[in-house]
């Protein structure tokens, strides 16, 4: 039981703070914000007993990739940056198709009754290894090429000067 309450007061939280994201106007706020929601991402792997995956999701998203949004919105100025209100009514439309495909999907689900259960090994350092070099080896390696390009373009961006 408690941990479904946790559950509710983080997803409620992350809710939150993934609606500071969209919402607020400007980008240092939004990119704090957003780095609030990985941080919760992050606690809900840990109540899903998948400590590896949460850790990860703190070093990798909330660490690396965050400070290069940081790094680009900083060197970008973020007063130039500001979100338009222009594409409110089409984001909005885009908002009520997912809620509503949402619900239509979630509607004839019945709850499982007991916990669900798990795969032993379950964000295990094994089983993400495992699945990485197997599964997954093809987007790994085309992210790291996209991370070695990003790296590039931000050195040759920084060399340049004003």
């Amino acid at each position: 039981m408690m941990s479904l309450a946790l559950f509710y007061i983080l997803a409620g939280l992350l809710v939150v703070a993934a609606l500071t994201v969209v919402l607020q106007r400007n980008v240092v706020y939004c990119a704090m914000a957003l780095i609030a929601a990985l941080f919760l991402i992050a606690l809900l792997f840990l109540t899903l007993h998948a400590p590896l995956i949460g850790v990860l999701q703190v070093l990798i998203y909330a660490g690396a990739i965050m400070v290069l949004f940081l790094f680009v919105i900083m060197l970008l100025s973020p007063s130039a940056m500001e979100q338009r209100r222009g594409w409110w009514s089409l984001g909005g439309v885009a908002a009520l198709l997912l809620g509503a495909t949402l619900i239509a999907l979630m509607a004839g689900r019945e709850p499982p009754e007991g916990p669900v259960p798990a795969i032993e090994l379950f964000g295990s350092p094994e089983m993400v290894g495992k699945s990485l070099f197997t599964d997954f080896i093809l987007p790994f390696e085309i992210v790291s090429v996209l991370l070695l390009v990003a790296i590039i373009g931000a050195v040759v961006l920084a060399k340049r000067g004003p």
